[in-house]
């Protein structure tokens, strides 16, 4: 035995070297009866993988049969034997005799195929079933008769199998070895020479059967050879072999076929009676043969897929012991009773929307018990489906993805695999995998329209609404989710947040601040939608933002300037035709639409017979021919309403010197100022008197109070002094009439508020504006410098407190004021001025001393104006307050 376990392990590690890798399979040879734990083979080594990646791929064996004789050992990489391994167990006589399996990786998914061969070890010895036999043989057997003798059965094959007999003592036998068609060997035994029962009536004889190992192994069985006296003939069947083939599917009781034997002895000596040989114990079990007439009958079921042929040796033997033997090969045919079997041995799902063409998503197996077209296996699918079938190795199929896939199309399959075989009827198998698609962000948000538009009405309170965006996103969780953003850009050269915001969640736009219509119209943002996704996706959306105008402004006067205190007359000469141009009020409002549609009326007139406002040009003409009975001063009142609703107006007062020279002009406004001034002082001097007695009660504060308003009505009184004298007309340089429409041209505007009691002075500067608006901007406090007319004004005041009398106060302001304008305007003296200065000193020498028309340039370039109303366009604002 010691001998024997030597080869038994130079026999181990010759084989357990030998490998074969080709195309993803390995093949293995080992020896039976290794030891749990033994190494096979290095797989990663054979394949070219690693251990990494046998770990990340969770790689795994898998057999059809679920047997586990052999185990990966993933730390190494290395295939170790699991159980224990007999090969006659497990195959039986097949040989050669494998183990098949694969061994499975995923992502990416791979399926390398496996066989071990399990090499045969000679640890079986050749065995009888018997440890005797006994045979009776007639004396007249003639030489060369021939007996069956039992046969030896070793479980090893190849060379470890029974290889041959000897049989001893070989006096009168001589053994024949004979081969079945499966390879094994019997033996039988031959009659050499002639038997005589009256000298040897019993021969013992000793079979002994041996292997082909080395040392061979061996078994004996002991033969009784009794001598039967005087049968001289044996029966003889009618074919040496009998050939049938029967269906699997043959009910029990079945007659598969009957043998036929002769003997040509007569009487006892020639009943024949049928048994199955001794060597076909296997047979027994599933036939039976009836000992009288040969019928051959199946009493169990047969199975194709388990064994395919039998083999059964019938004897025919008469009462005198004489034998015949045949074969009887029973094939057993098969039919399509075993329909494929599916098994999914590895299954991805869910998987990404993006996964490309040729995706591997589920490993099959089918399997058929069947065999030829029985067992041969179609698999597929429904065509209509982005999958495919593809055959991977024998029994195993991939199913792939064929097409790309959109989850928002089909967010899920349920995909029905079909296996059919090729039988008649055709046998089936379905098996449904239910495939879920998973979303990734492939789809940006979308708005419903290109642009949106919205409109709010100016003045509006902040933090008004003003619409809703939404936009809607493809995907689904998180990738769907989507958020509202304003994009910060640049809206009349300030960021857009600071007009607008945008809600995150809900997309609802708001006004941060009040809009005004005249200056801006309307305003362009763009609203970002984004998705959670990762990395996010995004789409714009342009929104347009109307302001809608509100008549918040009334109508400005343009011209007739209003100079506070000054008269501004229109001269028409007495000589004026129907429909003489006297003047033109024009005025503009910086609301627009019908807002800023004017209309002008004639409001009060001295005379309504003679002059008319053109309604939508503001144009003043007369409509009968002027006459000396005419009087010289009249005195129009002009409305400009818009057509706003409600609507506002704008009044001016136009007053026309109906003349044909100045000097008549002047004298006449003149005596009228003269007398209103009379009746103007003698009013307020009323009023202070009677306001001074009624506050005699009041308390102290109240006295002072009255004597800030009696100081402010002194200086109101000394402003008023040249409130009536006549205006030469003069058209600002900025403002120009455009065929008359009343509109102005793009020009820069300035008003200056000028005050005698604080230390600054308000200045408001308009930006440009557009031919039909008048854009006024914010007004800004810069530092009040004194100017030559408030100069004069510090030293008309200076000269009044050191008189005692209101001529004497006159009389200081004009020479103060004449010598001011003197030095004033000596630099630039030109003969216009040079001719006004005689006029001006006579008129200080007059009674009308607080009357003095001081002249600063001549018309057409320029206008006169008194001399102590220096500030005019404070005295107009003064009076529209």
């Amino acid at each position: 035995m010691g001998g024997f376990s030597l080869f038994r392990w130079k026999l181990f590690f010759l084989c357990i070297c030998v490998a074969d890798v080709s195309d993803g399979h390995v093949r293995y040879s080992i020896p039976e009866e290794m030891a749990t734990g033994s190494i096979v083979g290095n797989i990663i080594q054979d394949l070219g993988l690693d251990v990494n990646r046998l770990k990340s791929g969770r790689a795994r064996i898998f057999t059809e049969d679920s047997s586990e004789y052999i185990g990966l050992n993933l730390d190494k990489g290395t295939l170790i034997i699991k159980e224990r391994i007999d090969r006659e167990e497990r195959c039986g006589q097949v040989s050669p005799c494998s183990l098949h399996f694969q061994i499975i990786l995923n992502n990416p998914m791979e399926l390398h195929r496996v066989d071990v061969e399990i090499l045969d070890v000679n640890d079986n010895a050749p065995v009888f079933s018997k440890r005797e036999m006994r045979l009776e043989i007639s004396e007249s057997a003639v030489k060369g008769a021939r007996f069956s003798l039992d046969s030896a059965k070793d479980p090893d094959v190849g060379l470890n199998t029974l290889q041959t007999y000897k049989l001893s003592p070989t006096e009168h036998f001589k053994l024949n070895i004979l081969s079945r068609p499966d390879g094994h060997k019997y033996a039988e035994m031959i009659l050499q020479n002639l038997l005589d029962r009256e000298n040897q009536e019993e021969h013992k004889l000793t079979l002994t059967a041996y292997d082909g190992a080395d040392p061979p192994k061996s078994s004996s069985i002991k033969i009784n050879v009794i001598v039967v006296d005087a049968n001289d003939n044996a029966p003889a069947f009618s074919q040496s072999l009998y050939r049938v083939s029967a269906p699997e599917n043959a009910s029990g009781g079945s007659v598969i076929l009957r043998v036929t034997a002769t003997d040509a002895d007569k009487g006892t000596n020639g009943e024949i009676m049928y048994s199955f040989s001794q060597n076909t114990d296997a047979a027994s079990s599933m036939f039976t043969v009836d000992a009288h007439t040969g019928e051959m009958t199946l009493t169990g079921e047969l199975n194709y897929e388990k064994i395919k042929q039998y083999d059964i040796d019938v004897e025919a033997t008469d009462k005198g012991g004489l034998t015949d033997t045949c074969k009887v090969l029973i094939e057993v045919t098969d039919i399509n009773d075993n329909a494929p079997v599916i098994s999914i041995i590895s299954l991805s799902n869910p998987i990404p929307e993006d996964s490309p063409p040729d995706t591997v998503i589920a490993m099959l197996n089918i399997k058929d018990l069947d065999s030829g077209k029985n067992g041969q296996v179609k698999c597929f699918i429904s065509p209509d489906l982005p999958f495919k079938i593809k055959s991977s190795s024998m029994n195993f199929y991939s199913l792939v993805s064929d097409d790309v896939l959109d989850r928002e199309t089909m967010p899920e399959y349920n995909i029905t695999v079909t296996a059919m075989d090729e039988g008649s009827p055709p046998h089936s198998a379905n098996k449904t995998i239910n495939l879920k698609i998973s979303d990734i962000n492939d789809h940006a948000p979308e708005f419903p329209l290109p642009f949106f538009s919205a409109s709010i009405t100016e003045n509006n309170v902040p933090g008004m609404s003003l619409l809703t965006v939404k936009a809607s996103d493809k995907d689904s969780g998180n990738n769907a989710r989507v958020s509202y953003f304003l994009e910060d850009g640049q809206l009349s050269g300030m960021s857009a947040s600071t007009y607008f915001s945008v809600n995150a969640e809900s997309g609802e736009i708001l006004a941060v601040r009040s809009f005004d219509y005249e200056q801006t119209k309307e305003f362009h943002i763009r609203v970002k939608a984004q998705d959670g996704g990762s990395p996010p996706l995004s789409s714009n959306v342009t929104v347009k933002v109307l302001i809608q105008d509100q008549n918040d402004n009334p109508p400005q006067i343009l011209y007739p300037v209003q100079t506070g205190g000054s008269l501004v007359a229109e001269m028409v000469p007495r000589s004026a035709d129907v429909g003489y141009l006297v003047t033109k009020v024009v005025a503009v409002d910086v609301d627009s639409g019908q807002n800023a549609w004017l209309s002008y009326k004639l409001q009060k007139a001295t005379d309504r017979a003679l002059f008319e406002v053109g309604s939508q040009n503001g144009e003043i003409r007369t409509i009968r021919q002027v006459t000396d009975k005419d009087a010289v001063k009249q005195r129009l009142s002009v409305i400009v309403e818009d057509n706003g609703q409600p609507s506002r107006s704008a009044t001016v007062v136009v007053n026309v010197a109906v003349a044909d020279s100045f000097p008549e002009v002047l004298s006449e406004f003149t005596d009228l100022s003269q007398d209103k001034e009379y009746n103007d002082n003698l009013t307020f001097y009323l009023v202070l008197a009677l306001a001074v007695v009624s506050f005699l009660f009041i308390t102290c504060l109240v006295v002072i109070i009255s004597v800030k308003i009696y100081r402010w009505r002194r200086e109101h009184l000394f402003f008023k002094s040249g409130a009536n004298l006549p205006v030469i007309p003069y058209y600002p340089p900025l403002y120009a009439d455009v065929g008359g429409t009343g509109t102005l041209k793009q020009a820069f505007s300035y008003e200056v508020y000028g005050t005698t009691d604080s230390r600054k002075s308000d200045m408001k500067c308009s930006r440009p504006f557009s031919q039909s608006t008048l854009s006024v901007d914010h007004t800004r406090t810069v530092p009040r410098h004194n100017t030559d007319s408030e100069n004069i004004l510090v030293e008309v005041r200076e000269a009044g407190r050191l008189s005692g009398s209101l001529q004497r106060q006159q009389l200081a302001a004009c020479v103060a004021l004449s010598t001011r304008m003197v030095l004033k305007s000596a630099p630039a003296l030109t003969p216009s001025l040079a001719l006004t200065l005689p006029l001006y000193i006579s008129l200080c020498r007059s009674p009308l001393l607080k009357h003095i028309i001081v002249a600063n340039t001549l018309p057409p370039y320029g206008y006169f104006t008194s001399a102590v109303d220096i500030n005019p366009l404070r005295l107009m604002q003064s009076r529209q307050e």
